[in-house]
């Protein structure tokens, strides 16, 4: 009878340690997944928009005194001056003077240089 109940625990101790080896396989696949997907989230979607970022910030800090812009809520005018954080353009054939923000520039359409 001793030997029946050695034979059921050395069965009973294979499994156990079967089943614990697939369980440390399975989190290690987990684990893998959820690095690849972090990958996959930095290159598609985290790095091109701070690319974006950057390319928007130069274009901002390029602005010159001549340029034609555009600007984030559709008005197309001429940069007259400079600020800091703001800008004057001239909008129309009348001449009207708005005053933006820098950061409403959506993009410079014409370089002083250009024209």
């Amino acid at each position: 009878m001793n030997i029946f109940l050695t034979a059921a625990d050395a069965a009973s101790t294979a499994d156990t340690a079967a089943a614990e080896a697939g369980l440390a396989g399975q989190g290690i696949t987990t684990i893998i997944m959820l690095v690849a997907m972090v990958a996959v989230f930095y290159f598609f979607m985290y790095r091109p928009q701070k690319k974006q970022e950057k390319e928007t910030a130069a274009m901002r800090n390029s602005l010159q005194v001549g340029d034609e812009i555009t600007t984030v809520g559709g008005i197309i005018g001429k940069v007259i001056s400079i600020k800091e954080e703001t800008v004057m353009i001239e909008t129309g054939r009348d001449g009207t003077k708005i005053r933006i923000l820098r950061s409403a520039i959506k993009s410079i359409d014409v370089k002083a240089e250009d024209c």
